[in-house]
């Protein structure tokens, strides 16, 4: 499994291999942050394969988190109590689900989470994926705004007051901690997600899906004269995203445990930012890009959302300025023209030294 592994890759892999397994015994303080950190890199990944790979940036993948999320809660609800009834009385304040109905319901969301998300990627993606560039970045934009908004009126989901999810339930015999607590078990979920993404799209990008989607990128219209269907490889990588950032957000929802149309589920102003700006950062197009730049982000937001409350968004914009400014690339690229020969590249040592007398003279 671990055979087309290099060093690199196995240290990286085994670094957060070991975060995963940790957690729940020496950071047991921290499993909601580092549960946010795992879920942070499935944002990041599953927005690479378009904005990185495919090179269409966009800003409706905070529709599919957001769908998942309320699919999945409504779900986990409808599987024993009325969803109408549940909204209308204060969700788990007044109704409460057995382990039975809780278990069943969790399994049940969260698949749903998948894929309702990725039937409307399919559906919209044929119709918004015509337009290319900006226009495509802001007819997303546009999308997940009137997501937000369409949810804030829909009151069978508790429209703009939102709605809670099911509480964890106490089993008879056992502690309340059963399968860990619901903290542990969420934590959980994150990371068999992350790990899922990961190597999914470690696989795709070696695949002739992952070159047709860089091909894309580099010169669609040449893909296109060259027989390549090229909106069936475009609509199918939205799909993907869909579908991982569906069950993202279906996991987040429970953690959360209390779903807000505009500030939780299509947050566009913060999670739809974040997912582009950690990309950006770590490194587009890459597999290990939008990982390091997730981590790196989470640093930087529990460090400033922590001590300087009030001033995060301040400090948010100045990251962004940052990171335009001085790695454009992102540190994947930074560290692949400063380090080429870590990448497997062959240097030509005097071309190299010429070029950057040549560069140094202009």
């Amino acid at each position: 499994m671990f055979a087309d592994f290099d060093k690199k890759e196995l240290t990286g892999l085994a670094f957060l291999l070991f975060l995963g397994i940790s957690t729940p015994y020496l950071f047991s303080g921290y499993r909601i942050q580092m549960a946010e950190l795992f879920l942070f890199m499935v944002y990041a990944s599953t927005w690479n394969i378009q904005g990185g790979k495919m090179g269409y940036n966009t800003f409706g993948n905070i529709v599919f988190f957001g769908v998942g999320m309320y699919v999945c809660a409504s779900t986990q609800i409808a599987v024993a109590f009325p969803l109408g009834e549940w909204t209308a009385a204060g969700g788990y304040k007044t109704f409460v689900h057995t382990p039975q109905q809780y278990f069943l319901g969790i399994p049940l969301g969260i698949l749903l989470a998948g894929i309702v998300p990725a039937i409307i990627a399919l559906i919209i993606g044929s119709a918004l994926l015509v337009l290319r560039g900006h226009y495509f970045a802001i007819g997303t934009l546009g999308l997940g705004i009137a997501s937000g908004e369409f949810a804030t009126s829909l009151e069978i989901i508790g429209g703009g007051q939102g709605m809670t999810v099911p509480f964890w339930p106490k089993v008879a015999g056992l502690p309340h901690t059963f399968l860990g607590g619901g903290v542990n078990f969420f934590f959980t979920l994150s990371f068999l997600l992350f790990l899922a993404v990961f190597f999914f799209l470690r696989w795709l990008y070696k695949t002739r899906f992952g070159l047709i989607l860089t091909a894309i990128r580099d010169n669609e219209d040449k893909a296109e004269s060259m027989g390549i269907p090229t909106m069936h490889y475009k609509v199918t990588g939205w799909v993907f995203s869909a579908f991982f950032m569906g069950i993202a957000g279906g996991i987040f929802g429970n953690i959360n445990g209390y779903i807000e149309p505009t500030e939780v589920a299509f947050a566009g102003a913060t999670v739809g930012v974040f997912m582009v700006l950690m990309t950006i950062l770590g490194g587009k197009g890459t597999l290990w890009g939008p990982i390091i730049g997730a981590f790196i982000f989470q640093l930087f937001k529990e460090f400033f959302w922590t001590y300087f409350l009030g001033w995060q968004l301040v400090a948010l914009g100045a990251l962004i300025i940052g990171i335009i400014i001085f790695f454009p690339e992102g540190i994947m690229g930074m560290l692949r023209q400063k380090y080429p020969a870590l990448f497997g590249e062959v240097v030509d040592e005097e071309a190299r030294l010429a070029q950057v007398t040549i560069n140094t003279d202009d």
